[in-house]
């Protein structure tokens, strides 16, 4: 039972809607979403068909009146570490100022942005640095931490989450839950691990009982699901129904896609979403917030000083603050049971070229990893032997 008046939220670079079904399931109203790519856009009329899409948030004037949150998921490509790195100047993440220019057009209590973990060290934190002072010139108090999907759902998925209120201290919302993992003891044969095997040589993304971080693909629509290790020793790319599951959205969420579009630009809806069980337990925090204990408190942020995994902002001073990226820890099903749909294979083609990536390699792997993938490899090599 929610203990404060419902919000009525902005959702600005809306995607599929992850941050606004997940504070819907808090509660929350969806006044409005803004965004402009028609296949994320398509889905958004399905899935909350009662709610106005105002489309590119450039011809936004200002929000609704009765507006007392606004929530952006806005875009990551120049930040993330898989992608350009350009900043918070670049092409897609300088869309990140309309949401100053809608505030300053019409002032809202709350500001809830979220984004990739790596902007808070790239380009020496300047992308943060450009996010906190334009909130404190505008009178706000401000909060960030970054959470991971983990905490959730069987995906390792790190991402910031920061929020910016007039009307209250928002380290009351995001601060004030934490929980101790409790990760399975596994092992190869008794189930799933995650990977991407798209890496090999630096990184390999491994997860033990989950997924890596889903990525958006290329600015193409091929897909880049990661390969998961199954018990049996199988290996396989999920099915997409089940990446959205482990986004926390329905099955299917992103059909209405493919009435615009291939069905693999699915992957890339999915990959940039918002997880929503995140954004319901920030939604929950919103209607009832806790109580920021100080003790958490640790050194002064001076000018140019590295960005903290969490900080907050009190209207005098910024201060790191001591605090995991585990808000709770929900019971789930092993990965491997958690899926409902059988992968599709990894391809001789995939497999190969990983497992020739891992010779050159100086990582170390999981005794048996490389010589299950290798069995693997033989498994889709065998046909085409028997057909010669």
């Amino acid at each position: 039972m929610l203990l404060r008046p419902v919000m009525k939220v902005v959702g600005l670079f809306a995607g599929i809607g992850g941050l606004e079904l997940g504070l819907a399931r808090a509660g929350h109203e969806c006044l409005m979403f803004s965004e402009n790519w028609p296949l994320a856009a398509h889905v958004l009329a399905a899935r909350f068909p009662q709610t106005p899409n105002a489309g590119d948030v450039a011809l936004l004037r200002a929000p609704p009146g009765e507006t007392e949150l606004v929530a952006a998921g806005f875009p990551c490509q120049d930040l993330s570490q898989a992608g350009r790195t350009q900043g918070i100047g670049g092409r897609k993440s300088s869309l990140v100022e309309h949401v100053f220019r809608l505030l300053d057009e019409r002032p809202a209590p709350y500001a809830l942005l979220e984004n990739v973990s790596f902007m808070l060290s790239l380009d020496r934190g300047r992308a943060m640095a450009r996010l906190v002072s334009a909130f404190e010139a505008r009178g706000y108090r401000w909060a960030y931490r970054v959470v991971n999907t983990l905490a959730f759902l069987p995906q390792r998925r790190e991402r910031v989450l920061f929020l910016a209120s007039r009307a209250a201290d928002p380290a009351d919302v995001l601060l004030v839950d934490e929980a101790a993992p409790r990760p399975r003891v596994t092992a190869l044969r008794t189930h799933a691990h995650g990977f991407y095997w798209t890496e090999g040589v630096r990184g390999l993304g491994w997860a033990p009982d989950c997924v890596p971080t889903l990525k958006n693909g290329s600015t193409l629509g091929i897909a880049s699901p990661p390969a998961i290790l199954l018990p049996g020793g199988e290996v396989v790319t999920p099915d997409i129904r089940d990446a959205e599951r482990l986004q926390g959205f329905p099955q299917d969420w992103t059909a209405p896609a493919e009435a615009l579009g291939r069905p693999a630009w699915r992957w890339s809806l999915v990959g940039n979403a918002v997880s929503a069980p995140v954004a319901e337990w920030v939604g929950r925090r919103l209607a009832a917030p806790g109580r920021y204990d100080r003790v958490r408190d640790g050194g002064r942020l001076e000018e140019g000083a590295r960005w903290p995994r969490a900080a907050r902002y009190d209207g005098e001073r910024r201060v790191g603050v001591e605090i995991s990226a585990f808000p709770c820890w929900r019971e789930r099903e092993p990965l491997h049971l958690f899926l409902n749909h059988p992968g599709k294979p990894l391809s001789e083609r995939a497999a190969a070229g990983f497992l020739a990536r891992t010779e050159r390699a100086k990582l170390r792997f999981e005794p048996g990893f490389r010589e299950a993938v290798a069995a693997h490899l033989e498994q889709m090599r065998a046909p085409l032997v028997a057909a010669q």
